[in-house]
């Protein structure tokens, strides 16, 4: 049995991530930690961390695992190239799965984006539109970012000198080189993302819908129990899925 620590439990992630947990034979839950509890104390006594706070304690979070040589899976999102810099140096002493989301679904999405950049070229414009629930607090999600920085990858881009968040007034014809990238929130949209190749006589469109919170959760346990057998590094969801 792998014992789990979940940070963030009383939160929506965190009550599907225990309530999915309770049905995997090969878990167990060490400690449901929240806002208020001494997570400190807890850690000694699980086998892996997961996650789902907020972004402003991750850095935190990891390198009191890192110390205790806990491995860790991180759910959350809208962290700065800062927090990233300092995930990634926890993660020289400690498994660490950082994933925009643990869907395998939208890490399918992940992959198609890519290929399909390659197969189509750069004549064909790029979008990326996603919406969420009323209460997220990110913008664009990380999901969202990370289609964009595949996006940006693929054709040699800056994320940040050629991704264009929303356009209002008179902006001119789009460039060659832009992204777009449009956020949407209502409602209790679970995550809905959909990037878009429009060429001059046609548009391809690939679209990843989530209606249940339990899919994410399904993937990050999966992430924790492949994280307890691997050495120190820096992982993501591609690699949990041994995505090529």
């Amino acid at each position: 049995m792998i014992r789990l620590l979940i940070n963030g439990a009383r939160g929506r992630m965190g009550k599907s991530l225990v309530a999915c947990a309770a049905d995997d034979p090969e878990l167990t839950i060490s400690a449901e930690i929240d806002e208020g509890d001494d997570f400190s104390t807890a850690l000694p006594d699980c086998d892996a961390v997961i996650d789902f706070t907020h972004a402003s304690a991750t850095t935190a979070i990891a390198e009191t695992c890192a110390a205790a040589g806990k491995p860790l899976v991180i759910g959350t999102t809208g962290h700065s190239n800062d927090d990233r810099t300092r995930i990634a140096s926890c993660a020289k002493t400690i498994p660490i799965v950082f994933a925009p989301n643990f869907s395998v679904g939208v890490n399918t999405l992940f992959w198609l984006t890519r290929k399909a950049a390659e197969i189509l070229g750069p004549d064909f414009d790029l979008e990326v539109v996603e919406m969420h629930h009323r209460l997220k607090k990110d913008s664009p999600s990380g999901t969202a970012r990370r289609l964009a920085e595949i996006l940006t990858e693929t054709r040699n881009l800056s994320y940040d000198k050629d991704v264009l968040h929303g356009r209002v007034g008179m902006v001119g014809e789009r460039s060659k080189s832009e992204i777009g990238m449009h956020a949407i929130r209502g409602g209790d949209v679970v995550g809905d993302h959909t990037v878009i190749f429009s060429n001059i006589g046609e548009r391809l469109e690939l679209t990843h819908k989530a209606s249940s919170r339990d899919t994410f959760a399904k993937g990050a346990l999966r992430a924790a129990k492949w994280a307890t057998s691997k050495t120190p590094g820096l992982y993501d969801m591609q690699d949990v899925l041994e995505l090529p």
